[in-house]
């Protein structure tokens, strides 16, 4: 439970602003003090009660004129059910136990919100965490989907995954596969590749010991931390998109119901029976908020709709002409903005001015190339680092680029949700990526026969099974084609970010690629030179620096 070790200043003037403070009684602070942070300031933070109750607070805001601390006083506690009368007896008689908070007025206003009035916004106001282990990593993919939620997902860099949990290797066996004729020969292919997998991470880890002795200033734990990285990122492409990982989320009942729907509507069995399980645990925390998700007139009926117009959809791609060609990787830029610095230029000016969007552009279009050069320079400003972004003006540029690397690369940048980002299923059909110290460790052969392996078996599942549930045969080396649309600020964050020392060289590489494109192709120069932290420096211990830092950080 939540409690304040120091009371905020009680004079609710500040920086000579004044603000109306509300008068409790002290029997009323005596209950507000267990669930807001503050009962004298006009900001202030709900704290010890239940989600729904929460939700329903806010919720009430636009339909009352009171504070949500009075409303709670007068609505939500629940002094009918104790026999006590009055908030002051309630606060009496509980001594240090919470009062009863109306639980069923919170779930009578939501049931009134959303089928009398249709507000979905109020499914916005309240959330939970939700902790989704031993998903496959097809199923991490749907579960991370959604853009306004927050997801934390296990690491392929950080720990070893030829560590059995339980009885055999940390892989998922789907449904239907279980039922199956291929279930044993599905079983021999994982035990091969994760057994595999040990080998090579072992072998990897021995290369870097050699290559990278610890330097005497490092200590022992920032050298291993970042030797155990370098090898688990050379040998992770040998990990199966069956490999199973944890996924932390925290989300609100409206991105948790979007989540759902869209595993109701999933090809894969996986992803429908863990969206039943979420749905339970859900409904354990924030029932309220999740009521239409399995009502055949709502949540049934909308995923029928996606499941249908996916079905539809690869029915008219069936049609298409041609065969995917296997190769190394690629990052083609598709489409740009081809009058970019006028339009952000025009963009930059207008919420400094008073003139229609229209004019603003007609007088851009009629400066000078050094006149537009000052605009654009006047935009981006002194960048000292680069969580320095400029402003929504550089949202009216966009660029969408066409993308082939491995599937391991892939999962670090679809962490990019805000982006649009759309991928193909994954198969063994467009090659594989070997990391150039794999074959310098002396695991090429191995590595190429398993990749061999994998195909085979992979056409196999397909065949019998279909392209969705043979995707999980598919190891991570395996390259996977995507599409990313960014406007320009969020080329700045992707492209930055992605290229920076201690990032894996795959995803560095398509950051670079894409800076050249944009500079090269598009000619955009000066969005290009704007992005003064694209890091092409050559890094051999990609975490060194990193983990030296936080080493620091620990120690200070």
């Amino acid at each position: 439970m939540y409690r304040r070790t120091c009371r905020p200043a009680a004079d609710p003037r500040i920086a000579g602003v004044h603000y109306f403070r509300e008068p409790f009684t002290p029997e009323e602070t005596q209950i507000l003090d267990r669930f807001f942070t503050n009962t004298d300031l006009p900001v202030f933070a709900l704290i010890n009660l239940p989600e729904v109750v929460k939700g329903a607070l806010f919720a009430r805001y636009s339909r009352t004129s009171k504070s949500i601390r009075r409303l709670f006083l007068d609505e939500f506690i629940d002094d009918a059910d104790t026999g006590i009368a009055g908030i002051a007896g309630i606060a009496r008689a509980l001594g240090d136990e919470d009062p009863l908070v109306n639980m069923r007025k919170a779930e009578q206003l939501y049931q009134r919100v959303f089928f009398e009035y249709g507000d979905d916004s109020v499914a916005q106001l309240g959330g939970t965490h939700l902790a989704c282990e031993q998903a496959s990593n097809l199923l991490t993919k749907v579960l991370e989907w959604g853009r306004l939620a927050a997801y934390l997902e296990q690491s392929t860099r950080y720990i070893y995954y030829d560590v059995p949990l339980g009885d055999r290797y940390r892989y998922q066996t789907p449904p239907e596969i279980a039922s199956s004729d291929l279930h044993v020969d599905y079983l021999t292919h994982m035990d091969l590749l994760f057994e595999t997998y040990g080998r090579v991470v072992a072998g990897m880890r021995e290369m870097y010991e050699k290559r990278f002795p610890r330097n005497p200033d490092d200590p022992l734990p920032v050298w291993n931390a970042t030797i155990r990285a370098k090898a688990c990122d050379a040998a992770r492409g040998l990990l199966p998109a069956s490999t199973m990982s944890n996924v932390g989320i925290y989300a609100t009942g409206q991105a948790y119901e979007m989540a759902l729907l869209r595993m109701m509507a999933s090809p894969l069995a996986e992803a429908r029976q863990y969206g039943d399980m979420m749905l339970g645990e859900l409904r354990k925390v924030i029932p309220s908020f999740l009521t239409r998700v399995d009502r055949p007139d709502r949540g049934v009926v909308s995923a029928e709709y996606m499941e249908s117009n996916r079905n539809a959809l690869e029915l008219l791609a069936a049609g298409l002409e041609g065969a995917p060609e296997p190769t190394d990787w690629s990052v083609t830029l598709t489409d740009w903005d081809s009058d970019a610095e006028i339009d952000l230029a025009a963009a930059a000016l207008y919420a400094a001015t008073d003139l229609p969007d229209a004019e603003v552009h007609r007088q851009v279009r009629a400066m000078s190339d050094q006149q537009r050069a000052d605009v654009i320079a006047a935009l981006i400003g002194d960048r000292t680092n680069r969580r320095h972004k400029p402003s929504r003006a550089m949202e009216r540029v966009r660029y969408r680029f066409d993308i082939v690397c491995d599937f391991a690369a892939f999962r670090d940048l679809q962490r990019h949700r805000m982006l649009t980002l759309e991928w193909q299923r994954l198969s063994t059909r467009l090659g594989f990526h070997t990391p150039d110290d794999v074959i310098e460790a002396g695991f090429e052969s191995e590595w190429s026969a398993l990749m061999q392996q994998s195909a085979s078996f992979y056409e196999r599942v397909n065949d019998e099974l279909g392209a969705d549930v043979a995707q999980y045969v598919v190891p991570f080396a395996a390259n996977i084609r995507f599409m990313m649309e960014m406007n320009a600020r969020e080329a700045f964050h992707l492209i930055e970010l992605r290229s920076q020392p201690q990032g894996h060289p795959t995803y560095r590489r398509v950051a670079h690629e894409m800076h050249r494109l944009i500079d090269e192709q598009a000619g955009h120069g000066a969005i290009a030179d704007a992005m003064s932290f694209v890091d092409y420096s050559d890094i051999d211990l990609e975490r060194l620096e990193a983990e030296r830092r936080a080493a620091a950080r620990r120690s200070s």
